[in-house]
């Protein structure tokens, strides 16, 4: 009661005023004459009513009137006198006082900010703000509206918490300035998936002009308050903070969490206010309070701290009352190993952690375990040395060691290797810090969030299961060994770590990067318990950076220690290239000459060191150098088919062209018109609670010397923003950049949503493996059932990506496959897909395939794509016309010849002349040969029936007497048998002698006796 009484003063002493309230001042000089003064009433005294002034008119004047506390409770009210100039404000740690209106300063235990207000205390809403939960979405959502009436702001004592879910919740608050003004508040803001903006309106509900910096708020790290501040203009300003949760992968997002909002411009505070439990102001006119230091605690309004029994009881800083201890736990304690003593021993000891909140000395606690046994120190990290003493040093520059013996310098033609290899965890490394952050109370301040455990390092136990446990490593920049310095590669160092976690609640740790101290950028997370497994980062940026590891137990809030035995374990960090590291060994260098004592001197780009001669040699086309290995011919690795390396053979590219032989054939193609970026938005897709987001994917195929052209931006953005497409995009700290790259947008009709949303973007492709009409290249496999088979006789072409980058799920990366198909029927450009059973391009999360329809996709076309066709000869010349064999499969390349017109003889007449004559011949052929055939059948008929008519018991009659005339006994019917039949030859030759005696037929004569038989001779 006593702090919602508190708050209800605060939210009075200055003004804001609501929309409704806004008028009711304004009519008070108006209402006064109306109201019944009756003399039966006490006189009012100060404790009957308060001061309050009137709006301001157009002058900029207003008046003090005297509000009662209740209405009709006395008579004899002040009367209105004229009041301060409507920007008359007091300053930070002074009130306006109403009755004298002036200035005064603030009691001990109570502040003011003059013209502003700060709200810092959270165990409820703060009187004047609202909680509005609504659905991104602007369809129809009725049972997600239900739901989302559960979602809002929640307080949690010291911060403000957003929801976890989908639903879009706005925490707003109104005000009303009388002249110019600021917002300033602190957040966090971690999740990726959590969409967060602030932005302001006017009393028309019209959203105030902000850049988008203002409006998008920045990400920060996890353990880290960030601060942003918005300036306001004078007059009516409402201010939202809203949230909006995408669980694309769902996954539960985490919340944003607001604090300490200020407030500056309002037109007066009439009174101070209270310091909140666990605070306090020791001098009048404080502007601030400070909090309790630990073991003391303090009550609202206090301007001083009561310390606590520190034999039975503490407190943490900042706390309103004092606990009882404890007995003490095995929670309460924790090991660490000595450092190495004179000896070179160390052993395991046990300590209380500090500050000790427990009791050892009462029944049922625990004590600490005896320390272990005294051992050998572990040998030194590699690039440092012993020599003898309790610590280990590191090698001077030129000398290198592995750790176990003394440093020595480099043998010649060779150099040292840089960096910093942490495998021995003895003590924390000088250029590492521990520490330990909690969003909700300073608990752990001052505890150590790590500690060493001689073979790795480990999470300690912090204040409450919600600690941030964080480890940093800091490096100064990055020193790329000399014979390398003139190569042109994006790679200038690596940090790989090997860790394993072992959780039974919802831990998560986190690797985060913040290059240039500009912005903290989580690079990866894994939650839960994880096997011991090895992480590798590449700095593509010489630029000084800090590493950091970031544990937490659990992200609800906690004030206890329930998980404490989950934990994490780095066994090594590896850093390479580090400027200011040290040497675990040596590497050849390239030299001048082989001559003794020759320095290192760089080599060019795209140079390897001869083994023989250690000089500079190019490495040959088409091949390229990976990483800083430069050492022999067989640094030099050979690019994948259809790709070439560029001149500084840093990488391997496809410069858009592409040939390819099968049955003797060979299809050359040209793929330039592709070189621009394409882009495919797939979907849309659905979480579970309905929210519609898409995946838009970026492809940059090829180019010259291979520059990654595709650009995604991982930020809240305006897609058709020309920003991106300007290459302004290169600037951006959150832009990722590489041949094919992934956004999940949500689109631009979510409700009160004006821009589309871009997060989530990851690169699919960091390297070119090559191109081939083969369906697997270098262990990339393309499934040939991702995409409907083809009609068309060319092969289609297909381009092979990788990113090695190992995340979570895919333990060698990334890889892409772009499939460019034949098809004269779509554009020069042609159109992107994806497989219609993987709508998200991939079916396994690692392997993305797409498919690119396009006639540019289709060879160049040849001789051999077309033929001739020859006219009729008309008017003595004859035209040649080329025509594209059906269907036209190719595209540029040969081009249709023109058509040729060749002279020629009308030959028509003579031809007629020449067909009539030949019918003729061939009509009168074929009629003389039918005479002649009838002809023959009825002279063989005559003779035999002349045969036949002869005597059969008489000696045939004499060649001249036995002959039948013509017309002669053509009534006989004997039968006549042929001995052999003659041929149509031989019947045209009796036929032409026929008269010549001399010439006769040999006849066989069958009668009907049993006589033998005779031959007859004519």
């Amino acid at each position: 009661m006593e702090h919602q009484r508190t708050q209800r003063a605060q939210f009075k002493a200055f003004y804001i005023i609501s929309p409704t309230a806004w008028i009711r001042s304004a009519l008070i000089l108006c209402a006064l004459p109306s109201v019944a003064v009756s003399k039966d009433l006490p006189l009012c005294d100060e404790t009957d009513y308060y001061f309050e002034y009137t709006e301001c008119d157009s002058t900029g004047s207003r008046w003090r009137v005297a509000i009662p506390q209740i209405q009709g409770e006395c008579r004899g009210l002040p009367d209105p006198v004229r009041g301060t100039d409507c920007t008359f404000s007091c300053d930070a740690g002074e009130f306006l006082e109403m009755s004298e209106q002036e200035c005064m300063h603030c009691a001990a235990g109570t502040y003011s900010l003059g013209s502003g207000v700060r709200f810092d205390e959270f165990d409820d809403i703060p009187v004047g703000f609202t909680s509005v939960a609504t659905y991104l979405d602007s369809g129809n959502h009725m049972e997600d509206e239900l739901t989302c009436n559960s979602s809002s702001w929640v307080a949690q004592g010291n911060y403000l918490e957003s929801n976890r879910d989908e639903c879009t919740v706005s925490l707003i608050y109104a005000v009303h300035l009388k002249k110019q003004g600021s917002v300033t508040f602190e957040y966090q803001y971690v999740d990726k998936n959590m969409f967060f903006e602030f932005f302001i309106q006017n009393d028309q509900c019209q959203e105030m002009d902000q850049t988008s910096d203002k409006k998008w708020i920045k990400m920060t790290a996890n353990g880290e308050w960030g601060t942003h501040t918005v300036n306001l203009k004078s007059g009516a300003n409402v201010l939202y903070w809203r949230t909006t949760g995408i669980m694309v992968g769902a996954k539960v997002v985490k919340p944003v969490l607001l604090k300490n909002i200020q407030i500056e411009g309002v037109a007066y505070t009439s009174e101070c206010f209270p310091c909140k439990p666990g605070t306090f102001s020791r001098e009048p006119g404080s502007s601030s309070c400070e909090p309790c230091p630990r073991d003391s605690f303090s009550g609202r309004g206090a301007s001083s701290c009561t310390p606590c029994d520190r034999e039975t009881h503490y407190s943490s800083e900042g706390s309103a009352e004092c606990k009882a201890k404890p007995p003490c736990s095995k929670k309460d304690y924790f090991q660490i190993h000595t450092a190495c003593d004179s000896d070179g021993k160390t052993q395991i000891i046990y300590k209380w952690i500090e500050p000790k909140i427990c009791l050892d000395d009462v029944n049922g606690a625990v004590t600490l375990p005896p320390s272990g046994e005294r051992k050998p120190c572990p040998p030194c990290n590699p690039g440092f040395y012993n020599n003898d003493t309790a610590t280990c040093s590191p090698c001077p520059q030129g000398t290198f060691s592995e750790g176990s013996k003394a440093c020595q310098p480099c043998p010649a033609g060779t150099e040292p290797v840089l960096g910093y290899e942490y495998k021995w965890w003895n003590v924390l490394p000088a250029n590492m810090k521990t520490s330990c952050f909690n969003v909700g109370n300073n608990k752990c301040d001052g505890m150590n969030g790590w500690e060493v455990a001689g073979d790795h390092i480990r999470s300690g136990t912090g204040g409450s299961d919600n600690d941030y446990l964080i480890l940093n490593l800091r490096v100064p920049g990055f020193k790329l060994p000399t014979s390398v310095i003139g190569s042109t590669g994006n790679e200038f160092g690596q940090i790989t770590f090997v860790f394993e976690t072992i959780c039974s609640a919802d831990c998560e740790l986190y690797f985060m990067m913040d290059v240039n101290r500009k912005s903290t950028n989580v690079v990866g997370s894994w939650e839960g318990s994880k096997d011991k497994q090895s992480y590798t980062h590449i700095m593509n940026v010489n630029a000084s950076v800090s590493y950091t590891w970031a544990f937490q137990r659990t992200n609800q809030a906690s004030e206890v220690r329930q998980y404490v035995n989950d934990i994490v374990k780095i066994y090594s960090i590896t850093v390479t290239n580090a400027l200011d590291g040290v040497s675990s060994s040596c590497r050849a260098c390239a030299l001048v000459s082989q001559q003794s004592g020759s320095s290192c001197v760089p080599c060019p780009a795209g140079h390897y060191i001869d083994k023989d001669t250690n000089r500079c040699q190019e490495c040959p086309p088409n091949t390229y150098l990976t990483g800083h290995q430069i050492y022999g011919r067989e640094a030099c690795l050979p690019c994948g088919p259809g790709s070439k390396s560029n001149k500084e053979h840093s990488l391997c590219y496809s410069d858009c062209s592409f040939s390819h032989t099968e049955q003797n054939k060979t299809f050359v193609y040209d793929f330039s018109a592709l070189s621009q970026v394409g882009s495919i938005m797939n979907g849309p897709s659905f979480t579970s609670k309905g929210t519609k987001y898409f995946h838009q994917f970026n492809i940059s195929l090829c180019g010259p010397e291979g520059q990654r052209a595709a650009v995604c931006l991982d930020n809240v953005t305006d897609l058709p923003n020309k920003e991106s497409q300007s290459g302004e995009a290169s600037e951006l700290t959150n832009a990722v950049k590489s041949f094919i790259c992934q956004s999940t947008i949500i689109p631009a009709d979510g409700r009160g949503f004006r821009t589309a949303l871009s997060s989530q973007s990851i690169s699919l492709a960091d390297s070119f493996l090559g191109a081939s009409v083969e369906s697997t290249l270098d262990g990339v496999t393309v499934k040939p059932d991702l995409f409907p088979e083809t009609s068309k006789k060319v092969p289609d072409v297909n381009f092979f990506y990788r990113s090695p980058q190992a995340t979570a799920s895919c333990d060698s990366g990334r890889h892409a496959v772009v499939t460019l198909r034949c098809n004269p029927e779509k554009s020069t450009r042609g159109e992107l897909s994806v497989p219609s059973e993987c709508p998200a391009g991939t079916c396994d999360g690692c392997t993305f395939n797409f498919l690119w329809e396009t006639a540019s996709a289709c060879p160049r076309c040849t001789e051999a794509d077309y033929h001739e066709i020859e006219g009729a000869c008309r008017g003595d010349v004859q035209d040649t016309h080329y025509v594209w064999n059906e269907p036209k499969l190719c595209t540029g390349g040969v081009a249709l010849p023109e058509k040729k017109t060749w002279p020629c003889k009308a030959i028509d007449f003579w031809l007629k002349v020449g067909a009539g004559v030949g019918a003729f011949c061939a009509v009168l052929l074929i009629s003389l040969t039918c005479y002649f055939w009838k002809k023959n059948k009825r002279l063989e008929y005559k003779y035999s029936r002349l045969v036949m008519s002869a005597n059969k018991e008489c000696e045939l009659p004499a060649a001249d007497s036995c002959a039948i005339m013509e017309g002669e006994g053509e009534e006989m019917e004997d039968e006549v048998v042929y001995s052999s039949k003659p041929s149509l030859l031989g019947k045209l030759k009796a036929i032409a002698t026929k008269g010549n005696e001399e010439t006769s037929e040999s006849v066989q004569l069958k009668s009907s006796s049993s006589k033998p038989e005779r031959w007859v001779w004519g």
